[in-house]
């Protein structure tokens, strides 16, 4: 992806796509709307909410390279766009309401949420509740009020083609929504016997937007880090192996093909950290190029010796100065917490000699570390403040280093926990509403946690508190943080007097360079 958040970035782009889709038709007016008491109402547009919408609409990619001029384009084509801060009582911080408005004058409402991660949901479309996560092929099908489809006949349309996985009914507001979520596209056929039902007023046809596609069949063998520490004393497995088995059963795919799609990751990262290394630029941003300086000197031998920590921190800074800029990054498994774990592996497995293969079989063991915490909690800063995206990414790399050293299964865990507890209760209160102070700190300190956790794992360290407890803790102790702390720019550091003057600046600046067709920066 490109942009300084998976949560509003990334996710927005998600978003964009799938209204666009919903709406069936050429978008020509849009208008985006945040609660007040939300996140999104004081960071839409310093954390690339705006920008990721107006690509959205116009299906862009999440990496598309002209992202930061995509509100342009959106207004050279032909769509008028609007963001208000209205109140509406949402029940989640990342919470979107959007009205559309197509060329053929055909309209909806839709509300949706991004969870962090660049993981989003349509929870209703016209006020009708759906659960669309854009990890389906889905049919959307429009009923007229009064001429409901009877449970019979949506049993008898849905016998009727083997790729369908599920269907709901949803109605109110004088209609009603059958949502039939698909492993592959609606046959042509089918789709003909609905359009027939005298009921039917309309058909919607959406194409996903994960990567990876859900499936009712899927049965993972194992969801906790309890379980994979059954299987792994069971079994005798490697973390690599536990952790390919378990991508092999979530995707249905080949281990050859899990193993490509995730070297291409590693080969991408590699790439970030060379280019932020050599130097990148951006004028809306607080911090410039920094991280050449760092590593200058680091070789000239200016700095306190502390060998392979240093090469770690040159690496973090790299990333975050590339994600600042606009320049593809990963969200592992966030954006602003994207430097952590690459920024540890990837200097770790040159310092140790290791080549592609081993990085691809250490970000695989993370991974797997990330399934525990997206099931037990969230990597939405919004939700439980900086421990769920740093922190979050701090435990990953702690196991990826386990997997470096040949560790087990039992150490990979109780590295993971170690670097959890260490992380608990950090507040996200990101300066001038930038994802960039003290993010680029909390993601080195993330980094170096992590290398810390996983020596002390590898030596046998008793972590205490197993990890799916310590996920567990770090929920909660999140929902206990006030909303000032969750990534609203109201609370910490965004209030200093120095934060709210880089603030200023950058938004004249931002207004300045507005008005020029090519900015500079491109």
């Amino acid at each position: 992806m490109r942009g300084p958040s998976s949560s509003h970035t990334a996710a927005s782009v998600r978003i964009g796509i799938l209204t666009r889709q919903i709406l069936d038709d050429k978008p020509v007016k849009a208008v985006f709307e945040f609660d007040p008491m939300g996140s999104l109402a004081t960071t839409y547009s310093s954390q690339g909410s705006d920008i990721g919408l107006a690509a959205g609409l116009l299906n862009w990619e999440i990496s598309n390279p002209d992202l930061p001029h995509s509100l342009q384009k959106a207004t050279e084509e032909g769509i008028d766009i609007e963001f208000r801060i209205v109140p509406f009582q949402a029940d989640h911080p990342n919470t979107y309401r959007i009205s559309l408005t197509g060329k053929s004058g055909k309209k909806v409402k839709v509300q949706a949420v991004s969870y962090g991660g660049g993981m989003v949901e349509i929870i209703s479309i016209d006020d009708i509740p759906v659960n669309i996560r854009g990890d389906y092929y889905e049919v959307l099908v429009n009923v007229a009020e009064g001429k409901e489809l009877t449970e019979q006949e949506v049993r008898l349309l849905t016998d009727q083609t083997d790729i369908i996985e599920s269907v709901t009914v949803s109605s109110g507001y004088g209609k009603g929504i059958i949502l039939y979520k698909m492993s592959k596209p609606a046959e042509h056929e089918w789709l003909k016997s609905l359009e027939q039902k005298e009921s039917v007023t309309c058909i919607v046809c959406l194409e996903p937007v994960m990567p990876v596609l859900s499936s009712r069949n899927i049965k993972v063998p194992f969801n906790t880090a309890s379980e994979l520490a059954g299987i792994g004393k069971k079994k005798k497995i490697s973390l690599y192996d536990a952790a390919m088995l378990y991508e092999c059963h979530r995707s249905s795919f080949s281990e050859e093909k899990v193993f490509l799609m995730m070297k291409d990751i590693v080969v991408l990262l590699q790439e970030s950290v060379r280019k932020g290394l050599e130097g990148t630029r951006y004028s809306d941003r607080i911090l410039g190029y920094q991280s050449g300086k760092f590593e200058k000197a680091r070789k000239k031998g200016n700095l306190i010796d502390a060998g392979l920590m240093n090469k770690i921190i040159s690496s973090n800074m790299a990333l975050m100065e590339v994600k600042s800029s606009m320049g593809l990054i990963v969200a592992a498994p966030t954006a602003g917490s994207c430097a952590t774990l690459p920024g540890t592996l990837i200097p770790t497995a040159d310092t140790l000699g290791l080549d592609q293969d081993d990085l691809t079989k250490a970000f695989l063991v993370a991974g797997m570390i990330g399934v525990f915490i997206a099931n037990g909690s969230t990597f939405a800063a919004e939700e439980c403040g900086c421990q769920a995206e740093c922190g979050s990414a701090s435990g990953m790399a702690a196991a990826g280093l386990v997997q470096f050293a040949g560790g087990t299964v039992e150490q990979g865990i109780a590295a993971a926990s170690m670097a959890l507890q260490n992380t608990m209760g950090m507040t996200c209160d990101p300066v001038a509403n930038r994802v960039e102070v003290p993010c680029l700190g909390k993601n080195v300190m993330g980094a170096v946690n992590a290398l810390a956790s996983a020596n002390m794992a590898l030596a046998g360290i008793d972590p205490v508190i197993p990890l799916d407890e310590v996920i567990h803790a770090m929920d909660e102790t999140g929902k206990m943080l006030p909303r000032e702390l969750c990534c609203t720019g109201l609370g910490g550091l965004s209030l200093t007097p120095t934060s709210k003057r880089i603030e200023e600046k950058l938004r004249v600046a931002r207004q300045i360079n507005s008005v020029k067709k090519h900015p500079s920066d491109r």
